[in-house]
């Protein structure tokens, strides 16, 4: 994951921040909040067959956590995906940006140059990711505007295309306490500067969906900890290889969270073993802590009208 300070220049982060500066002074207000919850009063119908699912983000994506979604919804679910490091959707979208990272993490087979691939039609649904930290992203990169163009660029390719939002989350070591960020970033950031912003871009604007990762690693952080742990899973820590990035545990809640949203099933009773890319087998959690695992997505995702899920 690369940082704000390695991403840009030194000698340009004034000027960057000047401009940056300017840029919103022009930015439409986000979205009046009835009408953007307007926009999920109706949940989305739910796919009837196999999704070719194209992955645009960094490597809080990585080439696994595709790689397991697959196998939790079967052989007949493909996706492509294009990756970097810390990788804004501007850097994505601009073709004289730097993608770093770029050869390193579009190593898998299943990569495909996202613009050409997405502009085909061939995609079903679009899952697109912004750059951590968060706010950096808002305030450097303008992340409603880009959103805004993968988001046309993938409806005027297919007009039925699924797009959605992958919520990530933070530094486990940052000055603010890590679960109250989680709680509050989703509506504050991810909804009202990124989604609510883009929705202003739209003559008719459409639902973008959400999935809720950061959410749902609250709910099963908490959980856990109230707990005294479970199975191999203590605190927080267990789910992550270092203070960002996910261990094979964190890996298997965010597949279980990206397959309930985009099938709009329950994933308990599903699989716990599953492979990487390497091919080498990922650590198995057990199932009792599978269970509380896909418990928990399932009450998350059901609960937020933003991922197009309906509750029972």
């Amino acid at each position: 994951m690369i940082r704000l300070k390695r991403y840009v220049p030194a000698f340009a982060l004034l000027a960057l921040t000047a401009f940056a500066g300017f840029m919103r002074l022009g930015t439409s207000k986000p979205m009046d909040a009835e009408a953007f919850n307007a926009l999920y009063d109706t949940p989305a119908p739910a796919p009837s067959t196999p999704q070719n699912v194209f992955h645009l983000g960094h490597s809080l994506v990585g080439p696994d956590m595709p790689l397991m979604v697959k196998q939790l919804a079967g052989n007949e679910h493909n996706f492509s995906s294009q990756l970097g490091w810390g990788t804004p959707l501007m850097a994505h979208w601009e073709p004289d940006e730097t993608i770093n990272g770029f050869e390193i993490r579009n190593m898998p087979s299943g990569h495909q140059d996202a613009r050409e691939a997405i502009a085909t039609g061939d995609y079903d649904t679009l899952v697109l990711t912004e750059m951590v930290e968060i706010r950096d992203a808002i305030k450097y990169f303008d992340s409603a505007k880009y959103l805004h163009e993968w988001v046309q660029l993938g409806r005027q390719s297919n007009p039925e295309m699924r797009i959605y939002l992958y919520e990530t989350w933070h530094m486990l070591d940052g000055a603010e306490d890590w679960l109250e960020r989680l709680d509050n970033d989703l509506e504050r950031y991810w909804e009202t500067e990124i989604l609510r912003r883009a929705a202003t871009y739209e003559d008719k604007p459409e639902p973008v969906y959400i999935i809720p990762a950061g959410q749902v690693m609250a709910q099963f952080v908490r959980e856990v900890e109230n707990r005294g742990g479970i199975g191999p899973i203590s605190n927080r820590s267990d789910l992550f290889s270092d203070n960002i990035h996910l261990s094979d545990y964190g890996l298997y809640l965010v597949a279980l969270t990206h397959y309930a949203v985009l099938y709009q099933t329950s994933p308990v009773g599903l699989p716990h073993k599953l492979a990487k890319a390497d091919g080498t087998i990922a650590d198995d959690l057990g199932s009792e802590a599978a269970q509380l695992m896909q418990e928990t997505v399932w009450d998350v995702v059901q609960k937020n009208t933003r991922t197009g899920v309906a509750s029972d």
